[in-house]
């Protein structure tokens, strides 16, 4: 099966996995034993690719969370990216890394983790530094935020017109994030958004298994039209 962007959904030898469909990025946790029940949840609802994400841990715990998650993404056939951290990408062996503004260069992450591996790139509301990231080799871009978030409520923001020029443009996935939920996702797929990004609308949720089936679906529905 082949997303829209031509990535296979089941990586062979030397193929990138692929960034499509729930994109769900973990919450700053400190238990570890939580943060697995939580993610276990929402890797069961359907979530295709998990990003390892904690702001307030340090480096030990950071280790403890990252291998532990690469071994129950592996579980569930997930696709692993490791946000900020290109040495914490290394060390546990995750499928690859997700830089943003000020997380160090794409070719320096490319000499360190090698071509199998994804490179991720935050581009804000900047199709710029899109052209940049993907003439640089980036396996996939990010824009947003769309909509407001409540773990950056801060975020510059994307309008979804950007997403669709984007889209015209370019060839490899793209990422939407920044306040998503079911309610508002469906104009993001249809704009081109090969995935979501989301943490608190399936993190937070009373039900995570369920929350996250309800992103899933919506990919099916879009897949099947």
């Amino acid at each position: 099966m082949m997303s829209r962007n031509g990535m296979s959904q089941k990586p062979g030898i030397n193929q990138i996995p692929a960034i499509e469909g729930l994109y769900a990025v973990t919450p700053d946790c400190t238990g570890t034993a939580d943060l697995l029940r939580r993610t276990r949840q929402v890797l069961s609802g359907g979530a295709r690719v998990l990003q390892y994400r904690n702001k307030s841990a340090d480096a030990v715990l950071r280790l403890t969370q990252a291998a532990a998650l690469r071994e129950l993404t592996r579980e569930f056939a997930v696709t692993f990216i490791v946000n900020d951290d290109i040495n914490l990408a290394a060390q546990v062996d995750a499928d690859g890394v997700h830089l943003g503004a000020t997380d160090g260069e794409l070719q320096a992450a490319r000499a360190m983790l090698g071509k199998s591996k994804i490179i991720g790139v935050s581009c804000y509301n900047r199709l710029a530094l899109a052209r940049e990231a993907v003439a640089d080799g980036a396996d996939y871009v990010a824009f947003g935020a769309f909509f407001p978030s409540t773990v950056k409520p801060g975020a510059v923001t994307a309008d979804v017109e950007l997403l669709r020029q984007a889209r015209t443009e370019f060839t490899v996935p793209l990422v939407a994030i920044g306040g998503i939920t079911v309610q508002n996702a469906a104009t993001l797929i249809d704009a081109g958004a090969d995935a979501l990004a989301v943490i608190s609308a399936v993190f937070d949720a009373a039900d995570s298994q369920a929350a996250a089936q309800d992103f899933s679906r919506l990919f099916i529905q879009d897949s099947a039209s």
